[in-house]
Formats: C-alpha cells, structure tokens, sequence
C-alpha cells in the first residue's frame, strides 16, 4: 500500500507486486522513467497506477512524463484499467480530468461503481458533444444530486433541448407597458382578434412540455408520423420502442439518419436498424461514421473502412475516440497503400 498527495488529501492506494517492483529501487531512474513512458510491458491496470503514483510523486520528471503518457495513451490501455471493479476514484479522477473529451473512456469511466460525485461533476462543467449528451441522458447518475443537474444546465455547451429536459424553462422578459390611443371600430375589431390569437398561443405547449404529459404508445405515435422537431426531441428517448421509431418515420432525412449515427451514444438497435437500410448505407458520411461508432461490429467497421478516402484513414489512425483495433488496421491499410 502507499499513500500519494492529491491537493490536501492523503490518498492510500494498494500497489500490485509488479508495480511495487517498478516503485522500489530496482534498476533504478531509468527503468522508472521508461515506465513513466509506457515503454515496460505491463497490464493496463497496473500501468495506470504506475503513471498515477508517478504525477503524485516528487520527482518532476517523471510526473511530466507520466502526465504526457496519460494524455496520449491508447483508449484500450484506460479502458483496460476501468475494468478493474474495485479502481480507486482517485484514479478514475485522473483519467476524467485528463481525458474528458475522449467519449470512448468517458462512457465507461462516468460509469464506474467508484467514481465520485466530484468527478461526474467535473464532467457535468466542462465537458461537450457525445460525453455532455450521455451524461445528460443517464437518469442513474442525475439521481446522485440536483447539482449534477444544475451544472449541466449552467454549461455553455448544453443545447435548449438537454437543458429543457433536465427541468429548465426559458426566462420570459415581462413586456413594457405601451400606451395605445383609442381605437376606432375597425381597430377594435383587429386589436379583439390579436387579443384572441396572443391568448390561444399562450394556451399551447411547447413540444417538449407536451412530451411530458405522454405515454409510451402516444410517444411511438408521433415518433412515426411527427416532423423533424418532434423526431429530433423522440431519438433522444432512452425507450427503444420510441427511439427506432423515428427511424422508421417516413419524413425522416438522410441527414438525419447520419446525426444518428454520429451520436455516439445511440444504442445497438438504432445502429442494427440503420446497418439494415441498404439506401442509408450506401451514403459516404454514413460509412465514415459507422466505422467510428463503438456499437457498429467490428467486422463491418473494417469492410466500411475500404470505401474510406485516405485523409480518413488517417484520422482514423491518429483518433483517441475509436477502439484500437480500428487504430491499427487503418495504420495497416495507409501501410498497404503506400507500396
């Protein structure tokens, strides 16, 4: 066990032997250096806490080199390392802090049965797009506190929509008082049918207000026949009976149908019905982001990746936001092209 300084909290960690190793003084700075570096083969646990002991510790150098190797390390290594059930939260905390923009680690590590509420509250602050949307979505950790709610509502990157459905309403501005000079008849009769019209709007919902007062069938409903606001609203719906739905809503744009695949936090069934759709797929920006979403198989990422441009590949090469097996085949395909 050691104990490492985070701020002014001590934090007591149990280190395996092959960490211990690495810690105590054998083969001395330079094999901890090259720890420090991801250069030692050792298992993405153990890793992680090598490179967490090392930001805590003394030595400047090696927590420079630690913080460059946890910004920069491969999705699969953290994610390697969240799969430990028991991690420290000091450590998930870590990997939050350093690597909030990266959904694929982000997914797992908000959550994870460890993490704390000041972690998920560092990511209901800062974080934006894919990750800001899961967060939002998943009722189980908005249930730990208001505050995680309140956060995200507060956070720049959160749409009107998110925030509408985390409980937030529009401030309406109170009008000015106008003097208005005696109407004769013909005004009279205009100013009576505004009067009606301004009452009757006011009398309406919202869509997102009507959403509320739903149940499940009148929800598939409208996802079938509703238009572009509505099926924008009802994909986001964790039923998935309302979510396919849209999909299956004869309106629904090709475009639309790409934002879907897009969103990283879509889940299996959209994707499945979107693979199904011989129209959908033959779409260039579909494949393209098929091929980086987590919850398209493997092998069908891969035969995507053929119909790639090059300046795809390789992005695809250098991303931290796809799994490593498509990192390195699209590394293989740039290789194989270059002969």
């Amino acid at each position: 066990m050691t104990e490492n300084q985070s701020g002014t909290e001590k934090v007591k960690i149990v280190i395996p032997a092959e960490v211990a190793k690495i810690m105590s003084k054998w083969g001395g700075h330079s094999v901890r250096l090259a720890a420090a570096r991801g250069a030692l083969p050792m298992s993405g646990h153990n890793l992680v806490t090598v490179l967490f002991v090392f930001y805590h510790g003394e030595n400047q150098e090696l927590r420079d080199e630690s913080l460059s190797t946890l910004e920069t390390l491969p999705a699969q290594i953290l994610l390697a390392a969240l799969s430990q059930v028991e991690l420290h939260p000091s450590i998930i905390d870590l990997i939050v802090r350093l690597r909030y923009r990266d959904s694929v680690v982000m997914q797992v590590a908000m959550t994870h049965r460890m993490i704390g509420i000041k972690s998920l509250l560092f990511l209901a602050e800062n974080s934006s797009g894919d990750v800001l949307d899961m967060l939002s979505h998943n009722d189980e950790i908005l249930r730990k506190t208001d505050v995680l709610r309140t956060a995200i509502i507060n956070n720049a990157h959160a749409d009107k929509v998110m925030k509408q459905r985390l409980g937030w309403t529009e401030p309406v501005a109170e009008p000015e008082p106008v003097v208005v000079p005696p109407p004769d008849s013909a005004e009279a009769d205009d100013e009576e049918d505004a009067s009606v019209e301004e009452e009757f709007e006011e009398e309406g919902l919202s869509k997102y207000q009507e959403l509320q007062e739903m149940d499940v069938a009148d929800k598939i409903k409208m996802a079938l026949t509703g238009d572009k606001e509505w099926r924008s609203l009802l994909i986001r719906e964790s039923n998935k009976q309302v979510n396919t739905a849209v999909l299956k809503n004869p309106r629904i744009s090709e475009g639309e149908v790409v934002t879907v695949a897009k969103n990283r936090s879509s889940n299996e069934e959209l994707i499945r019905i979107i693979l199904l759709n011989r129209d959908w797929v033959k779409l260039y920006d579909m494949k393209k982001a098929l091929v980086a979403h987590p919850r398209t198989p493997l092998q069908t990422a891969v035969r995507f990746m053929t119909f790639l441009s090059e300046k795809d590949i390789k992005e695809l090469a250098k991303s931290r936001e796809v799994g490593q097996a498509i990192v390195n085949n699209a590394r293989r395909m740039l290789i194989t092209r270059k002969r």
